[in-house]
């Protein structure tokens, strides 16, 4: 850490330039990770003792974008192109029925009346460095390639107008949208290249403080309910519980008579949701920050209707995170245990099931994870998309590395992996954030 001039009291400059400091000293500080490699990953990961600190560790890969030529590395026997380029902030990507894709160019809400805080000046100036510090496209485009060459010839603002959009379902001839604050709906017809009906709202979703903001939906297999992440509004419940009702949740919504219930809770940040072929509702969550590199494994879990997955009491079941006051051992007593650690801080956010894919025949049963990457440890994690291979209903084996190279060999990074899709055809779709790119893996060249 640098050493701090001392500021003269009640200057809102000498504060502002004691931050910057700050900011630029958190880089030299905190711990790096001791485990193996691997030794945070699958269904039983080690869990060291907490590090406690007084600064978190703070290492980043600042965003750079792609330079001309250059493409993420590809699984042997896989190729890859860019659908399109040139997007604003592209977060989620979602596949129709009839080959067009939607992508979701969206960033957190602002925030006009959050006041100053150092800690949440700190947090902007890394986030920005990270690539997340643009304001918000609130934006879905349509991509469409009509000659199957891997590249989207037609190129359309599908609607606009939205408030920090993220997850889409298509239910019937209603298309629904997660907005930061509201699921909301409009007809769709087949073919579609624009929608100018305003949206009609189906349920309010917790809002407020946002510290996370992406809200997924998915709906269910006979169509009957719709699915919605809600990620907490804290690290560990430290703005105080009563902002927290609600959030760290994934709730079940009754299109038809415009009602929601939680189905599931104590999942700090849910994000990409699936069906197993058994019927299994499956999400991501990114866990718990500030405890050192090798701490909180980040996972992939089915969901149980009712069940408590911890946050903030306690990590991968009964393990209890001292730091939340007043501690709640009769909810520690019933947290359930992820299935399958992703390995710590790699910020998984979108995940799909294998059903559909035409890439090879290794990754025919399991699940796509795009890891956005790791702020909290040395040395960064995830920056890639996975493949967790499943046997039966459950995760089996280490996950294989299908799309990587988002970072320079310098520790820039060219892209960020967001959401994850299949396209009619079984390719792969990726949504890079970063570098404002769609990526689409197939399992043989385009024609």
């Amino acid at each position: 850490m640098p050493t701090l001039p001392l500021c003269r009291p009640g200057s809102r400059l000498s504060l502002l330039a004691w931050c910057g400091l700050l900011a630029l000293g958190l880089a030299a500080c905190g711990d790096t990770s001791k485990l193996p490699e691997g030794a945070d990953v699958g269904a039983t990961p080690t869990l060291p003792a907490p590090v406690k600190s007084l600064i978190p560790t703070v290492h980043i890969a600042p965003a750079q974008g792609w330079p001309a030529g250059v493409l993420p590395k590809t699984l042997a026997g896989t190729t890859v192109t860019a659908l399109a380029s040139g997007l604003d902030h592209p977060r989620w990507v979602y596949s129709l029925p009839n080959g067009d894709v939607l992508v979701a160019e969206s960033n957190k809400p602002s925030r006009p009346d959050a006041g100053f805080s150092i800690k949440g000046w700190i947090s902007g100036v890394v986030m920005k460095r990270a690539g997340a510090g643009v304001p918000s496209a609130n934006r879905i485009t349509l991509l469409r390639d009509v000659d199957g060459d891997g590249k989207a010839e037609i190129r359309t603002v599908f609607m606009q107008g939205l408030n920090s959009p993220f997850g889409m379902a298509l239910l019937g001839k209603e298309l629904f949208i997660a907005n930061a604050d509201a699921l909301v709906k409009v007809p769709y017809e087949a073919g579609q290249t624009a929608i100018t009906a305003t949206p009609v709202k189906v349920v309010d979703l917790p809002a407020g403080i946002n510290h996370h903001w992406t809200k997924n939906v998915i709906a269910s297999r006979d169509g009957s309910k719709l699915y919605v992440t809600v990620g907490s509004n804290s690290n560990i419940g430290e703005n105080g519980m009563d902002v927290e009702v609600d959030r760290a949740a994934i709730h079940e919504v009754d299109p038809k008579t415009n009602t929601r219930r939680l189905f599931a809770s104590g999942l700090r940040n849910p994000n990409g949701m699936g069906w197993a072929p058994d019927g299994t509702l499956w999400t991501v969550v990114n866990e718990r920050d500030e405890i050192g590199s090798d701490l909180v494994p980040d996972y992939l879990t089915s969901v149980k209707d009712g069940g408590f997955y911890g946050w903030p009491y306690s990590y991968f079941g009964q393990t209890v995170d001292t730091r939340v006051m007043p501690p709640r051992p009769d909810l520690v007593a019933r947290a359930i245990a992820p299935d399958y650690a992703l390995g710590a801080h790699v910020a998984p956010l979108g995940m799909v099931f294998a059903e559909g894919n035409t890439l090879l025949p290794s990754l025919a049963s399991g699940v796509f994870v795009g890891l956005h990457g790791s702020w909290n440890r040395k040395p960064l994690s995830g920056y890639k998309v996975v493949f967790v291979p499943f046997a039966g209903s459950k995760p089996s084996g280490k996950p294989i590395d299908v799309l990587t190279g988002f970072v320079s060999p310098d520790g820039k990074a060219y892209g960020r992996p967001v959401g994850v899709a299949i396209d009619k055809r079984g390719a792969l779709l990726v949504a890079d954030d970063v570098g404002n790119v769609i990526w689409r893996v197939s399992g043989q060249a385009p024609r």
